[in-house]
């Protein structure tokens, strides 16, 4: 079963998203993820819900490209979370043809965050559009098991649970965990490797995530096991920040090395007999 790949928003961020468009279509890639909120404020994003202009340049250039938006980032439930706020991205989203969103848990209190969560999702089902929670070690959503809690809590079709092979092998997340996942929430995951042992700081954590992560094969994630646990048609999203080695390369053999290991890995993932 043939796999669609995905150039994610953090691969090359500096990127604005016509020509991020471009890097996707040259380098072989079947989709790619728009970042139109910032993951921190005062970081980069391309906020094509307030630039109308910069919107039409985007769906006109689309119009002309095979690759499609997959994906849009990012919507952090914290606690003055009003999901009414979130529609005008929602509806930039649906316009772009965006199939999820990712969204982060950042409340302490799990309660109002699966209401959050739950308010999000009912929005998100009106687009046609997953909320895609993903669990990150230094959130309030720290792994697969507390992801599984709050989107059991919500209703409808836009469910879903977003898997980053960096996260899952650096927190509580099991084998056993992601195959629990039912493969009706998983709608993409997102592919990279990562260094060993785990960092032991949410401030290492958070600059590797963000700044270091590792080609398929060059750390010490068990890549194929994890991938091995999710549905084999699963979208795959390589998000794989690593200026230091981008600039090394060029951006054009970066990301042909990126494509061509991500593809080797997924190739040879142990799939469990069932």
């Amino acid at each position: 079963m043939s796999v669609s790949w995905g150039l994610a928003a953090l691969t090359v961020l500096d990127v604005e998203p016509c020509d991020h468009i471009g890097l996707a279509e040259r380098h072989g890639f079947d989709t790619l993820g728009l970042r139109l909120l910032p993951a921190a404020p005062g970081t980069t994003a391309y906020p094509l819900h307030t630039e109308p202009a910069a919107l039409r340049k985007v769906l006109a250039r689309l119009t002309d490209s095979p690759v499609e938006v997959f994906d849009v980032e990012i919507v952090r439930l914290a606690e003055d979370f009003a999901v009414e706020n979130f529609r005008p991205m929602l509806d930039t989203a649906a316009q772009l043809g965006a199939r999820a969103v990712l969204v982060a848990g950042d409340d302490p209190d799990l309660t109002r965050l699966a209401d959050s969560y739950a308010a999000l999702a009912d929005l998100c089902g009106g687009y046609g559009i997953a909320a895609s929670l993903e669990f990150m070690p230094w959130t309030a959503v720290p792994d697969a098991a507390t992801a599984l809690s709050i989107v059991r809590q919500a209703d409808g079709p836009a469910r879903s649970v977003l898997v980053d092979t960096l996260h899952a092998g650096r927190s509580a997340t099991t084998l056993d965990d992601l195959r629990g996942i039912p493969h009706e929430w998983i709608h993409y995951a997102q592919l990279c490797d990562g260094s060993v042992p785990t960092p032991s700081t949410d401030a290492e954590l958070i600059r590797q995530a963000r700044e270091e992560r590792l080609v398929p094969g060059d750390g010490g994630l068990d890549l194929s096991g994890m991938l091995g646990a999710l549905p084999p048609d699963t979208p795959i999203s390589v998000e794989l920040p690593n200026e230091l080695q981008r600039q090394a390369m060029g951006t054009g053999a970066w990301l042909d090395r990126l494509l061509a290991a991500s593809k080797s890995v997924v190739q040879s993932r142990v799939n469990p007999a069932v």
